[in-house]
């Protein structure tokens, strides 16, 4: 039975695709979505100027902001209507899943089942709406501040009207890419809020592609550099994709039970711990935390005194916190580090899991059940999770120090990379999973005829 269900997977391909119609109308679907997605990130926010928004934008690029317009896929350079992108509830929802396993009552929903679920999904649509709200204020606001102090005036009609319309028109973005997203999710083909997020960043490759053989062309960028570039994005793609599926598998074993023929029978499972089990949430917060004070000196500069302490203290700030700074390196590697640690510390709990195990008598062969697996899973966690650690660092300060030796866009950063890398992993593997589903079916009605007809 195993040796033929191998002989099916081997035999997947897609050449079954053509066959598979639900799939094909599922991806479809997704494309589609994304292309409304696209469409949407050049829809312009009502009384902004675009041409001087362009300029100043490019006086604060390297800030929180140059991550916020990755993700968005350009959208916030445009100031778009879904400026914000998916963001504010990429940070709502990190928020409630920590505050789910530390505060006792969301604590008490997270075990309800598809009732808590639900009611901790509410809880985050409504972060994300005050976090929108909130965001949407103070980045008006900041157009508003910004063009006057430099000169220039990106709002045709500064105001509380303006903020008030701002504000509508972002929470109204995200809220769409959320239930598109939920729409992708359900009638399409992977994660939709993730594939939203990677076709931000994909989006830009076309663009970084016919810059960097320009630049080659035209001889400001060598040869050699362009090669050593792809060499090393194949590289730390191959690096993603190993680390990414690699997991330590803990052997369970259930009590015996009775056979058919009277026999007694071992059940036997696998616990999988990944190796990376917080994912990319550590780049993303340790990157965010480093490049928020940069964004706000950036956009404070202009109004501050350079000769004066604070004024002194800015510029001596924003060196220091430069991207490929020693200290920008250090500081962004112990982030990821502590970061991944926290993380992991918070989604993982040995306890519950020691208990879950204890309650339908599995148990870890040489470990007793209880507090000792408890203590054992905290153990070869924390040992894998170095290992994860140390590997999230290394893939994402290799490509920031390039882009500093460079000056290269953020395009390629180790988060985006990791993004891409992941989701497309996913995707790929829930079509396979489809076109099995499929195939078995096929299998199935030809085995139920064969038998009507014996």
């Amino acid at each position: 039975m195993a040796s033929r269900a191998d002989n099916l997977a081997s035999s997947l391909s897609f050449s079954n695709f053509s066959k598979a119609t639900e799939l094909k109308q599922r991806i479809w679907f997704t494309i589609g979505a994304l292309i409304v997605f696209r469409f949407l990130s050049f829809v312009p926010l009502p009384g902004v100027n675009p041409l001087i928004l362009e300029t100043l934008y490019d006086q604060t690029r390297g800030g929180i902001l140059d991550m916020f317009n990755m993700f968005s896929g350009g959208s916030l350079e445009r100031m778009s209507l879904i400026a914000l992108g998916v963001m504010p509830y990429i940070t709502a929802s990190i928020v409630i899943q920590l505050a789910a396993s530390l505060h006792p009552s969301l604590m008490a929903l997270k075990k309800e089942g598809e009732a808590g679920r639900k009611k901790l999904n509410q809880y985050t649509r409504y972060g994300t709406v005050f976090l929108c709200a909130i965001q949407g204020w103070f980045l008006a606001s900041g157009l508003e501040a910004y063009g006057a102090s430099s000169g220039l005036q990106a709002v045709v009609d500064p105001g509380i009207m303006f903020k008030v319309v701002a504000v509508i028109n972002l929470v109204g973005g995200t809220m769409f890419l959320l239930w598109l997203g939920e729409q992708i999710t359900a009638r399409g083909i992977g994660n939709g809020v993730s594939l939203i997020i990677m076709a931000g960043i994909v989006a830009q490759f076309p663009t970084f592609t016919a810059n960097l053989f320009e630049g080659g062309r035209t001889g400001s960028i060598s040869g050699v550099l362009i090669g050593g570039l792809v060499v090393m994005v194949v590289v730390l793609i191959l690096v993603i994709c190993f680390f990414e599926r690699a997991q330590r598998r803990l052997l369970i074993q259930y009590p015996k039970r009775a056979t058919q023929r009277g026999g007694m029978q071992a059940d036997r499972s696998h616990l999988p711990l990944k190796l990376n089990t917080a994912g990319v949430i550590p780049p993303i917060f340790a990157s965010s935390l480093l490049l928020l004070p940069l964004t706000i000196t950036q956009f404070a500069g202009n109004s501050v005194d350079t000769d004066s302490a604070w004024g002194s203290t800015i510029v001596t700030l924003n060196q220091y916190l430069a991207h490929g700074q020693p200290l920008y390196m250090l500081l962004y590697g112990l982030g990821i580090m502590f970061f991944c640690f926290f993380y992991t510390a918070v989604v993982f709990n040995p306890e519950d899991t020691a208990e879950n195990l204890k309650k339908n008598g599995g148990f870890i062969p040489g470990i007793r059940p209880g507090k000792r697996t408890a203590d054992y899973l905290d153990y070869v966690l924390t040992r894998i999770t170095v290992v994860g650690a140390i590997y999230l660092t290394a893939v994402c300060i290799i490509p920031e120090w390039g882009i500093a030796q460079t000056g290269l866009p953020l395009f390629l950063g180790g988060t985006s990379l990791l993004i891409v890398v992941n989701v497309t992993v996913d995707t790929i593997s829930q079509i396979q999973s489809h076109l099995l589903a499929h195939q078995y079916g096929d299998l199935i009605k030809k085995a139920k005829l064969k038998g009507r007809m014996r």
